[in-house]
């Protein structure tokens, strides 16, 4: 699908959209989208996992374990 040659960018679903009524959208999405940064820093990724695997932990603690 070629969208270079589509008229029809945008598709209204349900009712009749007015040519202006088109139009404002389109402005809202134009300016939606350019005041939105274009390189946002990527972030730093964890190098290793946030969470424990319950399975690798010993299910009991003895009665003075609070005393460590």
């Amino acid at each position: 699908m070629n969208s270079a040659h589509r008229t029809d960018s945008i598709r209204v679903e349900k009712g009749q959209a007015s040519e202006e009524e088109l139009a404002a959208l389109t402005a809202v999405l134009l300016a939606c989208a350019a005041h939105r940064p274009a390189d946002v820093p990527a972030r730093p990724h964890a190098t290793a996992a946030r969470w424990r695997r319950l399975e690798r932990q010993s299910g009991f603690h003895g009665a003075t374990s609070w005393q460590r």
